[in-house]
């Protein structure tokens, strides 16, 4: 009867001190405990252990789901012999998340298909697991946003909710003319600068920017601060889709 009634305050107890990894682990952490003869600080050590665990797989859960991947995408999926320029310890170095603590920037850069957005989203997850938040966009849901928080005059609160990043990842720079939106992502960029990092695909070499643009000034401006504390990481290949739709196809003959 003892023991219910103190299972039952340890129920309260977790509840209130807001412990789920405690109130789901006691139980069992005390028949082991019991079982191997532990003392009182090896099974109190047992409990918060499981506590700390439960937190941190709880914060990967919710940093992951708020990131909002289009896919999940890790380092150990990616076929690195298929771009052997592209430096694999670098970006392994990279996935540690150093940069992101110097608030440092990385730019990967080539053609469609190569694998930039893969590694963007695997060095993200890696950021993630280490406690870092991120958030991953493309450029063009980026400008409907920002032109919509412009319209509503509520840019900069708009703006101020990006600083809870500690990484952001900017999807496909390049693929389409920015037109009206170019001045506000320059914005959005010169805010993070030196205050978070950024992480950007694109499939245009710098010296195509200002086709996106459309104002040589602002691009230039963009990237002095953009690579001002930045890695490149160049993927000069064969588009990973193609390879894959080429080895689908029935051969003829």
């Amino acid at each position: 009867m003892a023991d219910e009634i103190h299972a039952a305050m340890i129920e309260m107890y977790c509840k209130e001190l807001k412990l789920p990894g405690l109130r789901k682990a006691y139980g069992a952490l005390v028949r082991e405990a019991l079982n191997n003869g532990q003392s009182m600080l090896q099974y109190l050590s047992a409990c918060l252990a499981e506590e700390v665990e439960s937190r941190k797989q709880s914060r990967l859960q919710t940093y992951t789901r708020q990131a909002r991947f289009p896919a999940q995408k890790t380092l150990q999926e990616f076929d690195f012999t298929s771009i052997p320029t592209l430096p694999k310890q670098r970006i392994l170095h990279l996935a540690e998340g150093e940069f992101i603590r110097q608030k440092e920037n990385v730019v990967c850069m080539g053609a469609s298909g190569t694998g930039k957005t893969h590694i963007s989203i695997a060095i993200s997850l890696s950021a993630i697991a280490a406690g870092y938040r991120v958030r991953f966009v493309t450029v063009m849901q980026l400008i409907q946003e920002l032109l919509q928080a412009e319209s509503e005059y509520r840019l900069p609160r708009y703006l101020r909710m990006w600083d809870k990043y500690d990484l952001v990842c900017l999807d496909e720079l390049g693929y389409v003319s920015l037109a009206q939106g170019g001045p506000l992502l320059f914005q959005f960029c010169a805010d993070r600068y030196e205050k978070g990092s950024l992480l950007v695909t694109t499939n245009l070499e710098f010296a195509k920017w200002t086709d996106v643009f459309h104002d040589a000034m602002l691009t230039t401006a963009l990237l002095d601060r953009l690579t001002h504390h930045s890695h490149i990481l160049l993927f000069d290949g064969e588009s990973f889709r193609f390879r894959e739709s080429q080895k689908r196809m029935i051969p003829t003959g």
